[in-house]
């Protein structure tokens, strides 16, 4: 049920989130100066277009549900489908999910507490509220969800107007000295770049969220594409017109010491209604959480109809008929996250294990190539995009290790391959004792939640 439109504004509504309020700080903080910091959020709007592009293809070519899952078991088998739906069950989607509500709790809480950083528990407190009302939004409708995401993709819409329009009007006004020897000073390294690439693509995460919810489009031949040449783009504009802005109001310097960079954009330029600022930034970022957590769910969904997570997962509810079980999972775990979460480690140790898949699934497009030439493809890349989209991803997984090395990455790394004992013991040999453990767990579950296969 969910058409061309709906499709735009759950891509612009998903990517459209925390990240341009929160990333800025740390692109800059990443390279050292404006010019080389507006070179990053173009070109990552590139590398996000072209990486969704091959994401079209596949999406055309294998029409299922749950992302890059069902590619990885067409391309590479079951053992690297399984991996990843482990790794984004456990790490990359909860962990995405609470950066996006740490970061709706820091904004929301910011105008309480002037001059000073708010308290963590409260902060902590506001994100875990966050994650439950959205749990419960998105498992009791698909429609409710649905319309959810429309009306925050409007007002998030209204934000980012606000922000364009406001700088277009101080450049018009001459208020350009922040721009004057812009490569002055900037810090460029291999591990720089790669890290401001890294904070700069978790701003567009969320390119490929259409891919999750292929069975639920309209005529996805033609929407799927449509919706990422036009969404992406915009987004692109967006963001660098909203870092101009930025940059009218503020120096680098000034850009580094904020606490939240649009709340002081909101207080120099919007005085007295600044407040409108942290109000429609909160709508906006829950606008984010809302569109990933409805897409993860279909994830959870696909990976437990195939037999690779617990059976109760990919049941649906008998009333609403949504993936109810797999929307709780992923919220309990989620606000795990948030008790140790520190927002720039979270993003880090996230785009790392995320963009091992992303590269894993674009090299499944080139390698079905030449083993799968029967699949029909309605769309068809050229296969130079694919290649560039595949080598920036290895360079953004070994950046980050040779440059800074921390043992945040070697956890990561381990946790995936962690994965593979998980696999050979209950997915592989198909253990008796397990299945006795989980069927009255999964029978009581069943009863409490009405949910059924």
């Amino acid at each position: 049920k969910v058409g061309l439109i709906s499709g735009i504004c759950m891509i612009v509504g998903t990517i459209i989130g925390s990240g341009i309020f929160v990333s800025p700080k740390s692109v800059l903080a990443s390279v050292g100066a404006v010019g080389p910091c507006l070179t990053i959020w173009a070109a990552c709007g590139i590398l996000a277009t072209l990486g969704a592009l091959c994401f079209a293809e596949l999406g055309t070519m294998i029409t299922k549900s749950g992302g890059e899952y069902p590619y990885l078991m067409e391309a590479f088998g079951p053992i690297p489908a399984f991996l990843f739906s482990w790794t984004s069950l456990l790490v990359t989607k909860p962990s995405s999910f609470a950066i996006i509500c740490l970061s709706f709790a820091e904004y929301a809480s910011a105008p309480f507490y002037p001059g000073c950083e708010p308290p963590q528990v409260v902060i902590k407190c506001l994100a875990a509220a966050a994650i439950v009302i959205i749990t419960i939004v998105n498992s009791l409708s698909v429609k409710l969800g649905s319309y959810l995401q429309n009306f925050l993709t409007a007002t998030k819409l209204i934000i980012v107007t606000i922000i364009v329009i406001s700088g277009i009007v101080l450049l018009a006004q001459g208020k350009t000295e922040n721009f004057k020897d812009s490569f002055k000073d900037s810090k460029i390294s291999v591990s720089s770049v790669g890290l401001a690439f890294y904070n700069g693509l978790w701003a567009y995460d969320g390119w490929n969220q259409l891919n999750y919810i292929t069975e639920e489009l309209k005529n996805p031949y033609r929407n799927l594409p449509l919706s990422i040449i036009i969404g992406i783009p915009l987004v692109t504009v967006c963001y660098v017109l909203i870092n101009i802005s930025y940059f009218t109001v503020m120096t680098s310097t000034e850009l580094l010491q904020s606490q939240a960079v649009a709340v002081t954009f909101g207080d120099r330029v919007l005085y007295p209604a600044s407040w409108i600022v942290p109000l429609f930034v909160a709508f906006s970022t829950i606008g984010s959480a809302n569109g990933t957590c409805f897409t993860t769910g279909r994830l959870v969904y696909v990976a437990g109809r195939e037999g690779h997570m617990l059976k109760v997962l990919s049941y649906i509810s008998v009333k609403h008929l949504t993936p109810a079980p797999a929307i709780i999972f992923y919220g309990a775990v989620a606000i795990i996250y948030i008790i140790p979460g520190d927002i720039n480690t979270l993003i880090n140790y996230f785009s790392f294990a995320v963009w091992i898949f992303y590269g894993l699934t674009i090299l499944a497009l080139i390698v079905m190539r030449f083993t799968r030439k029967e699949l029909r493809r309605p769309i068809r890349i050229p296969i130079i995009i694919p290649v560039i989209v595949t080598i920036a991803s290895i360079l953004l997984v070994l950046a980050p290790i040779i440059s800074a090395p921390e043992l945040a990455y070697l956890y990561c790394v381990l946790f995936i391959l962690s994965g593979l004992i998980v696999y050979v013991l209950f997915v592989h040999f198909k253990f008796n004792w397990p299945q006795k453990i989980s069927k009255p767990i999964t029978m009581h579950l069943q009863m409490l939640l009405e949910v059924v296969p």
